[in-house]
C-alpha cells in the first residue's frame, strides 16, 4: 500500500543566516485568530475593545511558559533537573500543551484580579479562542513532523520522512480536526446564549471535548514522556484526567445555576 510521504522543510523563508520556520508563522497566526476571536465577542456584548492588548499579553506568556516548564517536567524532568539552564533553550523545541493550559488559567487569574474582571466569564470567552488557537498549533506540529503517531497500515498513514520510512498515524491532524470541530461547537453555544451563556458551560464543554479528544488519541501517538511507565495510561492521558473531570464540574454546575428558579418572595 502507497501512502502518502511528508517531506516539507520546517524552513518557510531564508534570508542569509535569518529562517522564517513554518512553526512560528503558524504560532503568531494562531495568536492573531484567537485576539480575532475575542475582538468580536467584545463587539458582540458592547465591550471596549482597549484592553485586549493587556489581555493578550497574560495570555501569550501564559501559555508559552506554562507549555515550556509542562514539557520540563511533565515529560523529561530527569533531564532538566539535571540541566536546569536548558529549560531556557525553548528555542530547541518542546512544549506540552496541558502545560500551557495551567499557564493560561493562573495568567488569566492574574489578570482577572488586577482589572476586577469576571474570572470565569474570561474563561468562558478565551476557551472559544483556545480551542481555533489549537488548531493553528496542531498543524504546526504537522508541518514539523513531530508529535507523530505510532506505526500503522491504515489507508490514511502518512510517512514522516524527517523521522523514518514507518507509514503513521497522522496524530497531529487528528487533533487539529477535532479542535476545529470544537471551535466550531463552542461559536454555536455562544451564538446561541451571547452575553447570557451560564458561566462555566463554555469552558466546561471546551475541557470535556478536548480532552477527550487528547485522551483518545494519545492511544495512537508515539511515547513522548522520557521516562517509562508502569502505569497502563500514558502521561498525556493521565494529565488529561482532571481536566475533564474539571469540565464535568463546571457544565453541571452551569447549568444547575441555569435552571436554578428564581425564588419568590413569601406572601404575607
Amino acid at each position: 500500500m502507497e501512502h502518502l510521504i511528508w517531506n516539507i522543510d520546517p524552513v518557510l523563508i531564508s534570508f542569509g543566516s535569518i529562517k522564517i520556520h513554518w512553526y512560528g508563522v503558524l504560532f503568531a497566526s494562531a495568536i492573531l485568530s484567537g485576539l480575532q476571536v475575542m475582538k468580536w465577542i467584545y463587539k458582540t456584548e458592547n465591550i471596549d475593545q482597549a484592553s485586549l492588548d493587556t489581555l493578550l499579553g497574560y495570555v501569550v506568556v501564559g501559555i508559552i511558559v506554562g507549555a515550556r516548564l509542562g514539557h520540563c517536567f511533565f515529560y523529561d524532568p530527569d533531564y532538566y533537573f539535571a540541566h536546569p539552564i536548558k529549560i531556557l533553550a525553548i528555542w530547541e523545541g518542546g512544549l506540552a500543551s496541558h502545560g500551557g493550559g495551567l499557564g493560561v488559567i493562573l495568567a488569566i487569574g492574574l489578570y482577572a484580579k488586577k482589572h476586577a474582571t469576571s474570572y470565569l466569564w474570561l474563561l468562558d470567552r478565551l476557551a472559544m479562542a483556545t480551542a481555533l488557537f489549537a488548531v493553528f498549533v496542531r498543524c504546526a506540529n504537522f508541518i514539523n513532523s513531530e508529535i507523530i503517531g505510532v506505526s500503522t497500515d491504515v489507508p490514511w498513514a502518512i510517512v514522516f520522512a524527517r523521522i523514518d520510512n514507518l507509514p503513521r498515524h497522522p496524530a497531529q491532524l487528528y487533533e487539529a480536526i477535532a479542535y476545529l470541530f470544537i471551535f466550531i461547537l463552542l461559536i454555536s453555544v455562544y451564538k446561541r446564549f451571547k452575553r447570557n451563556s451560564p458561566k462555566g458551560l463554555l469552558l466546561g464543554t471546551f475541557l470535556i471535548l478536548t480532552f477527550t479528544a487528547r485522551f483518545l488519541i494519545e492511544s495512537v501517538k508515539q511515547k513522548q514522556a522520557a521516562y517509562a511507565s508502569e502505569f497502563f495510561l500514558n502521561t498525556g492521558q493521565m494529565l488529561s484526567i482532571p481536566f475533564f473531570i474539571a469540565g464535568i464540574i463546571l457544565v453541571v454546575m452551569a447549568i444547575k445555576n441555569f435552571t436554578k428558579p428564581s425564588v419568590k418572595p413569601n406572601k404575607k
